[in-house]
């Protein structure tokens, strides 16, 4: 769509304020942007950016506190600040639209599906119950949701998150509105679900010819789903550009960061390390006079610290508030961090540190009353379910797979914290107790996690000094002194200052107390790390330096990683090999360098084909699996991926479970399917720029 068009929506200079006990702190701060007709306008930015305040004023659904200081935002040529709250009831729901973060929590329990659909299109059409009840069936229907007679019948905690993300959309486009609002709505979802949201999301916004404001922090999404894309930074749009343009050549270092501190698909730690930004986010209450961004700017010179950059356009249909912009754009200075050094990798897997022979991990689930009268046999919630798996020394395995697929399980299995029901687990030719209890100090002394939520490894009432204390005393048997010089290395190692030893983990930042939590856990100098979603919590800037962190001391220790994450980008780019799980059982072994390479198991195909790509240019095949993970309560016969496999044969894959085979690139997939068939009928899911 021409950029000569009238926009559909206009925001000039928006300044947005929160009244607090310390006085207004600005949220956004002369922001300026314009949505046309049919197009996808993605908000990008770290926690405290300004972006969900944006989107919030956009509804005038700001909180009581909150309030625009200065300012207009038009939607179709009218003043939506100017209207009173009876004139924005005919707006909203009918001409603008918003898709929240969270469905569960924005459908009404008590409510069928269909009922709840029914009521938006009476309160915005002159629909009669029988014809509402008739168009929500149809508006399911045009969400790809198979069955929509049953799903309208059944109530939202009956049907999986992604399905409630689909009413949600069909929600919010019953009246066919103008403009939709969506802030992170697929940030819940696994990657699958997430895919197939946003290929609905792409085809029904193109059909109808809808404008979107797109919030978001994932910058894979946002790659793949926007025309154009405008950079929050402290409150301050500090780039605006087409997609394409903004990732092919960002001309503010911001941005450049926040693409520098996110794995390619296919990058790998030992090619180009991540380059994280050093430092946090201004606080609102006290932003520099110069620009927001100088202190963690490696191009700032003193103008930076003195005067605030205007929003400059460079060329037509860009914009960047940068002092230094045209120096990037004729590329004499590079917006990059000086390289860092990529990380050396040594194959090690010959000797095997860990080993997993059959190990299953099954709950029971509670009988009712009558069950238990009756004499039910119990249910049985069958999480891991007979897995074989070898680490190597000083290598690092990533497990990946969807919500439900065992990977926590299984790392809870070996750490000891949930007990394993079957199988044996040797660490260093070690027999493990099923139990963590039961294991004598020398047994936890080699084995150590960091979870994802550090919280539940600090204690809210210690010092982050005693806190690094206790696994020299209690596992080392350390004397007070000699405990404490090397908690003043360890933080020196974690990159925290010295003076971090008298704070207690809630006066960290998240990012913080995520390198006291990976601090503690080497303190023991642990064989085996196993690291259970460590970095999904935090911002994209973090969140490398956290995995570099985490590299270099696996290095220095000389130690094992089993690295567990839902982010096939994070595992490719630090794992040497990858484990790929669903359903409790495993399905492909692979070495991290032929990941993208075929033959895949087909669950894998699918996995690769959904991952979001933090890259325009990168293609890939697209392979979308039908309905949802199964229950492992009830694992399909067979091979337990039957029930969505694009590539599902018949009865053997319903009958039988699958042979283990050895491709010829050493992949080791378990199905039916010969891996010759498998290497003659798959082509490469992703296709990388030459």
């Amino acid at each position: 769509m021409s950029d000569k068009t009238a926009p559909v929506l206009a925001i000039q200079d928006l300044t947005v304020g929160y009244q607090t006990r310390n006085g207004i702190i600005e949220a956004v701060r002369d922001v300026s942007l314009e949505i046309r007709k049919g197009q996808t306008y993605g908000l990008v930015g770290e926690s405290g950016s300004g972006k969900s305040t944006l989107a919030l004023a956009v509804m005038r659904y700001l909180s009581a506190n909150g309030e625009v200081r200065k300012g207009s935002i038009t939607f179709n040529d009218r003043d939506l600040l100017d209207m009173s709250t009876n004139e924005l009831r005919q707006v909203w729901g009918k001409e603008i639209s918003l898709v929240p973060q969270d469905p569960f929590s924005s459908l009404n329990p008590s409510i069928k599906i269909g009922e709840q659909l029914a009521e938006a299109l009476r309160q915005h059409t002159n629909l009669n119950a029988g014809e509402a009840a008739t168009q929500s069936v149809d508006l399911l229907k045009d969400v790809r949701i198979a069955d929509p007679e049953n799903v309208a019948d059944k109530y939202p905690h009956q049907i999986s998150g992604g399905m409630q993300q689909r009413v949600m959309i069909a929600m919010a486009l019953s009246t066919e509105p103008n403009l939709l609002v969506l802030d992170e709505p697929t940030t819940a979802l696994d990657v699958t679900t997430e895919a197939a949201v946003l290929d609905l999301f792409r085809e029904l916004v193109y059909e109808r010819q809808t404008s979107a404001l797109y919030v978001t922090h994932n910058l894979g999404v946002v790659a793949g789903i926007s025309d154009r894309v405008a950079v929050l930074y402290a409150s301050e749009l500090v780039e605006d550009a087409p997609t394409k343009d903004l990732f092919a050549q960002p001309l503010h270092p911001y941005t450049r960061g926040l693409l520098d501190s996110v794995p390619r698909l296919g990058q790998r730690k030992d090619e180009r390390p991540l380059q994280g930004i050093p430092g946090s986010i201004p606080g609102l209450q006290q932003l520099p006079t110069g620009c927001v961004y100088a202190d963690r700017c490696p191009l700032a010179i003193d103008i930076c610290f003195d005067e605030r950059p205007p929003l400059d356009t460079p060329v037509e249909g860009r914009r960047v508030r940068c002092h230094r912009w045209p120096e990037i754009l004729s590329g004499e200075i590079d917006a990059r961090r000086a390289d860092v050094e990529a990380i050396a990798v040594e194959d090690y897997s010959s000797q095997p540190l860990l080993d997993l022979d059959d190990v299953e991990v099954h709950y029971p689930v509670g009988q009712s009353l009558v069950d238990t009268v009756r004499r039910e046999e119990p249910q049985v919630v069958k999480a891991v379910d007979g897995v074989d798996l070898t680490v190597g020394t000083r290598r690092t395995l990533g497990i990946v797979g969807e919500s439900g697929s065992g990977k926590t399980s299984l790392a809870r299995a070996i750490i000891g914290l949930v007990a394993r029901t079957g199988g044996e687990i040797e660490l260093l030719d070690m027999a493990l107790p099923p139990e963590l209890n039961t294991r004598g100090k020398d047994v936890l002394r080699h084995l150590q996690i960091v979870f994802q939520n550090p919280d539940e490894a600090l204690n809210p009432y210690m010092t982050v000094g005693e806190i690094l204390r206790r696994p020299f005393v209690n596992l080392l048997d350390e004397s007070r002194q000699a405990a404490d010089e090397k908690v003043a290395e360890l933080l020196q190692a974690v990159r925290l200052p010295a003076e971090y030893t008298e704070r207690r983990p809630p006066q960290l930042s998240g990012g913080e107390k995520q390198r006291v939590a990976i601090a503690r856990a080497f303190a023991a100098n642990p064989d085996l790390m196993l690291a259970d979603e460590p970095v999904s919590a935090l911002d994209v800037s973090v969140q490398a330096s956290v995995l570099n962190l985490l590299n270099e001391l696996q290095i220095e220790n000389a130690s094992t990683t089993l690295f567990i994450s839902h982010d096939i980008g994070v595992v490719a780019y630090l794992s040497d090999e990858i484990a790929v799980m669903y359903l409790g059982n495993l399905m492909e072994v692979t070495d991290a360098d032929q990941l993208f390479d075929v033959p895949y198991h087909p669950y894998t195909e699918a996995l690769l084909s959904a991952v979001p790509a933090p890259d325009p240019s990168v293609k890939k095949e697209r392979i979308r699996l039908e309905g949802d993970i199964p229950s492992a309560i009830d694992v399909p016969t067979g091979c337990p991926f039957h029930t969505r496999c694009p590539r599902f044969l018949g009865d053997v894959c319903v009958d039988e479970k699958p042979p283990w085979q050895t491709a010829p690139n050493g992949k080791r997939i378990y199905c039916h399917i010969p891996v010759e068939e498998l290497m003659d009928i798959q082509k490469p899911v992703v296709k990388f720029e030459e």
